[in-house]
């Protein structure tokens, strides 16, 4: 026992490695997870002491522990007997492939992240672009739902800055989940949107099995009370209307939900801006014919650079206002009883149509709805009252927060620093090239304008 033992140096480093990590995996570690976790719990309890809805303890289990859960779901389970069965293969490995797809859409919510960072961030930034205006919202309508119930926030999809604008704006009630799709999962970008609490989905579902795991993950979070942030649209408006939706998530909230489980409230959500910052990008792939418009880097960087040389030369101005309109809570279970064995096609289409009866009319949009309709140069004081006869005719929080002649002026302000104008004629019209554009942002309030007569004279 008390004899000598040589090894060689590199047999010695890797024993005492081998130690450190047994001695820290099974001292160490479970000691620093556990003070982090208390800690965690002590942040949430103080949130939850403000938030006029609480952060439900679905969505601050651990992430291994909800990955296991969505695994064993015995809809996932057989999903993953039908998958290997259809494949040939043993079970074993379509579980793996699973547990895979779970891995890549499970979560990690940090509510540190979320409300020390994001939320903070994402106000700092969009008061930075934009001035922000809350247009139609119903109070009264929002305090009598149930706290029990799951909500769900509907939104058209109308830029990048959606994501931003309405986590800010809904941070005082409650943390959003969003469906985010595969252009964030790039390094850093996922696990900072993971942090957030986003799941990922694709666009292109692989195969069924991936469509079961996906699914049973929403159905758990619809029941376990995560309130939702989703685009029905499924991505960008390439021409700036109101898109069509797409059922798949909503398909998922309904169907996956259990029978005697919470209620779903569905708050429409609509946002419009007096510039988006993609939409050159977005009116491109509308005249291919395309939706493939990838994110350049380099694009965002010298946007980003040219924004910071106008504020270092004090030239820097806000790009016009933001809105964001809240329409009428929709509750399930009530469509259901009205509406008896309803379908998901006809609950989309009602969200969509509230959404669209929503939509905030901004300076930038008004002025290219009536150039566009113009359909030549127009004067000055013939804009403006076409915009008063037009304005008059919506109701007021639809409006832009000034008069009819404030708004052409801003919204013309506007244009005019993008060069999106032609002013060297008898009146305004829109630049040489620019039509395609200023019918991007005519084109977000054109089911707004379709029914309203307005004289093109003069």
């Amino acid at each position: 026992m008390t004899a000598t033992v040589e090894l060689p140096v590199w047999l010695f480093v890797l024993i005492l490695a081998f130690a450190g990590v047994t001695f820290a995996s099974h001292f160490l570690l479970p000691s620093v997870r556990w003070f982090f976790r208390r800690r965690m719990e002590r942040v949430v309890a103080r949130l939850n002491q403000r938030l006029e809805r609480p952060i439900e303890p679905f969505k601050l289990a651990r992430r291994y522990d909800m990955i296991q859960r969505l695994c064993y779901d015995p809809e996932v389970a057989r999903a993953i007997a039908e998958h290997a069965r259809a494949k040939g293969i043993p079970e074993n490995v379509a579980f793996q492939q699973a547990r895979r797809y779970a891995r890549e859409i499970v979560p990690r919510f940090s509510a540190t992240a979320y409300f020390g960072f994001a939320t903070r961030a994402a106000k700092w930034l969009s008061l930075a672009l934009y001035r922000v205006r809350i247009g139609a919202h119903d109070e009264a309508a929002y305090n009598r739902i149930s706290r029990d119930a799951t909500l769900v926030f509907v939104m058209n999809h109308r830029s990048n800055m959606d994501y931003v604008l309405v986590t800010w704006i809904a941070a005082e009630r409650s943390a959003l989940a969003y469906a985010v799709g595969e252009w964030a999962r790039v390094w850093p970008l996922s696990g900072l949107i993971r942090a957030m609490g986003a799941y990922f989905i694709r666009r292109r579902v692989p195969d069924e099995l991936y469509r079961r795991v996906l699914a049973r993950y929403v159905g758990l979070a619809t029941d376990g009370g995560v309130a939702q942030a989703v685009f029905p649209e499924g991505g960008l408006s390439l021409d700036g209307t109101l898109a069509r939706p797409r059922l798949g998530i909503l398909k998922y909230i309904v169907e996956e939900r259990s029978a005697q489980g919470r209620d779903v409230v569905f708050v429409p959500v609509a946002l419009n801006y007096d510039r988006v910052f993609e939409d050159r990008v977005l009116v491109a792939a509308a005249e291919r014919g395309e939706r493939r418009f990838p994110a350049r880097i380099s694009v965002v960087a010298r946007f980003v650079l040219l924004q910071l040389r106008l504020w270092l030369k004090r030239r820097y101005h806000r790009h016009g206002e933001a809105a964001v309109s809240f329409g009428v809570p929709l509750s399930l279970n009530e469509f259901t009883a009205r509406n008896g064995d309803t379908t998901i096609e006809a609950l989309g289409a009602r969200l969509m149509r509230e959404i669209g009866a929503q939509m905030p009319v901004l300076s930038v949009p008004l002025v290219a709805h009536l150039l566009v309709r113009a359909g030549g140069p127009v004067s000055l004081q013939t804009l403006t009252e076409r915009a008063g006869a037009l304005l008059d005719r919506l109701p007021p929080a639809q409006r832009p927060g000034a008069g009819a002649a404030s708004a052409v002026t801003a919204g013309l302000d506007v244009l005019r620093r993008r060069g999106l104008l032609d002013e060297t004629g008898p009146g305004i019209a829109p630049a040489a090239g620019a039509r395609s554009l200023i019918g991007f942002y005519a084109n977000s309030i054109v089911h707004l304008t379709a029914h309203l007569t307005v004289d093109n004279t003069g």
